[in-house]
């Protein structure tokens, strides 16, 4: 598994996660599984898209700098 930050990409609007400088997933679609680090612990999620972007299942008003695997 590879472990990054989640990032939004207002050209494509959508989030996608950044590993390195120069080394990104290629963007999340819907349905997108992966772990996601909340409250110290390694969680499993997916992306949905509904009036905003949101993550099932875990609570935060901003996706963005979350560290993330998959």
């Amino acid at each position: 598994m590879k472990q990054g930050t989640l990032i939004f990409d207002e050209q494509a609007d959508r989030y996608d996660i950044r590993f390195d400088l120069a080394d990104y997933y290629g963007g999340l679609h819907c349905g997108e599984t992966f772990d996601v680090l909340a409250g110290g612990r390694w969680r499993p999620t997916r992306i949905e898209m509904a009036d905003n972007w949101y993550l099932v299942g875990i609570r935060t008003d901003d996706l963005s700098g979350l560290r993330v695997r998959i």
